[in-house]
């Protein structure tokens, strides 16, 4: 059993998941947490008893590639990522255009500038 947690870059994701996807990874969660000037994404694998998770610092206006291609069940949690923290994810499968909860604020928890 091992659980890691990869440091990677944007660049690397969507190889990392096509390779993960062809050795029968599962994709168990994508999480989003605002960090100074930007975003960490974590995206878990699981496979029998191990757990990889990639984890990927963005700057807060830098886009990063949906990985729905691969595993299209991504895209309710990339929606999330996108609506609630304001992270740039580009081409979702099933966009949901910041739709998929109904909130009154934008981005309600990505970092608020200081008054």
């Amino acid at each position: 059993m091992s659980d890691r947690i990869i440091q990677s870059n944007k660049e690397e994701l969507y190889a990392s998941c096509i390779k993960r996807k062809m050795e029968g990874w599962r994709l168990a969660q994508i999480c989003a947490v605002t960090i100074n000037d930007g975003f960490e994404m974590s995206y878990t694998f699981v496979k029998d008893s191990d757990m990889d998770t990639l984890r990927i610092c963005l700057k807060e206006d830098e886009p990063i590639s949906s990985i729905t291609q691969i595993y299209p069940c991504a895209f309710l949690q990339e929606n999330e990522a996108a609506e609630l923290f304001g992270v740039h994810i580009e081409n979702i499968t099933m966009d949901y255009k910041h739709k998929l909860y109904r909130i009154e604020a934008d981005t309600p928890f990505k970092a608020k500038e200081d008054a």
